[in-house]
């Protein structure tokens, strides 16, 4: 059995592709980093579909006759630029002065469909948590496309910004959809704890979670360090995602009345759990 956690490299992916999942070889989709060093041009093309996320620098992407330059600074603060291609396509990559790195995930279809970029300003953006439990799990969630924005894909892509020592995914949720969390943080040291139903496990930056059907999940970054994570979906042919359901003990948590246990000289009449 394949562990949850497939670890990355403490001091950095090297340049080319740095492959993390395989689809042919159990895993639910291709899963690679690409870091593309200063003037190292890619040429390619695969026979699946694709998407590219933008994770540092800056590069022109050519692809169906068309070129625009991306840039991004920021993990944390700075919405995603992402390619999403049908197979076949061929793709030209000019990484700028300071290179690239992409997450690029793949899978098998038969699918075709048109390219296209999504841009940082069409990226679905909202902060979640406020006023629930003492705003325990604040956090950014970015989607990038899902089953109705692009119902062509057979994934559905977005990011998370959790806050520092905050939760996400939380209450603990789950959905028949197999799913991947790809993680980074604020600092080099920094780490949380990702749940698997009742299986807890220590991430940290460049880790990837592989989140089976129907296992509930919730993650927490440690106190001081925020923390990212790539969150992908990957649709079943006869159960596409439309949605999750929380673990029924936690969802009080989802009632602004009910901020959960707090010390005695901070209740002031705050109902208590």
């Amino acid at each position: 059995m394949k562990p949850a956690v497939r670890r990355g490299s403490a001091s950095g992916f090297t340049p080319g592709w740095n492959a993390i999942l395989r689809e042919g070889d159990g895993d639910i989709m291709d899963f690679d980093i690409v870091v593309q060093a200063p003037d190292t041009p890619l040429q390619w093309s695969d026979a699946k579909e694709s998407v590219w996320v933008l994770l540092d620098g800056a590069a022109t992407v050519q692809f169906a006759g068309e070129a625009c330059t991306l840039q991004r600074t920021s993990l944390f603060d700075a919405a995603p630029s992402t390619l999403h291609l049908p197979p076949h396509l061929p793709l030209g990559v000019q990484p700028g002065g300071a290179g690239a790195e992409w997450a690029v995930l793949r899978g098998a279809t038969a699918q075709a469909f048109t390219p296209r970029v999504f841009h940082p300003a069409e990226v679905a953006t909202e902060r979640r948590g406020a006023g629930l439990a003492q705003d325990a799990c604040v956090r950014t969630v970015r989607c990038v496309f899902d089953a109705a924005t692009r119902p062509e894909s057979q994934f559905v892509v977005g990011e998370v910004v959790c806050d520092a020592g905050r939760w996400s995914s939380y209450p603990p949720h789950a959905h028949p959809q197999p799913e991947i969390y790809h993680y980074r943080f604020s600092e080099p040291q920094g780490y949380g704890h990702a749940e698997l139903d009742d299986e807890v496990y220590k991430v940290v930056g460049r880790d990837t979670l592989c989140i089976p059907p129907g296992k509930t999940h919730a993650q927490v970054a440690a106190a001081g360090y925020g923390m990212w994570y790539l969150w992908v979906v990957r649709h079943l042919p006869e159960a596409r995602y439309g949605g999750f359901s929380y673990r029924p003990e936690h969802t009080w948590l989802l009632d602004p009345r009910r901020q959960g246990w707090q010390p005695a000289d901070r209740r002031r009449g705050t109902e208590d759990a």
